[in-house]
């Protein structure tokens, strides 16, 4: 159920998902690098089209981050009505489903 206070307890996945494209950026680079130096064009050209979706996937999160938060419900909204029982009639609380039951 919901209580209300979902909007000021939401946390961003975008910042962690930023640092881990901006590592595997870096990373992939880095490799592309070590290849070239030793000699295996093959696994540089692999490495650099790695960095190339990284690259991609960091420009996206940035975008995310940019556009600013979603639609959230601010203070004035109440939380949702409570169930009042109507999950009752399904079974669902109580774990059985009562539609799906064979007893006489």
């Amino acid at each position: 159920m919901r209580t209300g206070n979902e909007p000021l307890q939401a946390r961003s996945p975008l910042k962690i998902r930023c640092g881990l494209a901006l590592w595997g950026v870096l990373c992939t680079i880095a490799g592309a690098v070590a290849f070239v130096d030793a000699g295996r064009p093959e696994w540089a050209a692999a490495c650099a089209a790695l960095a190339m979706v990284a690259a991609t996937d960091l420009a996206m999160v940035i975008r995310h981050i940019r556009q600013g938060s979603h639609y959230q419900p601010g203070k004035d909204i109440p939380p949702y009505a409570p169930d009042r029982g109507r999950n009752d009639v399904f079974g669902i609380r109580d774990g059985t489903d009562r539609r799906r039951d064979t007893r006489p």
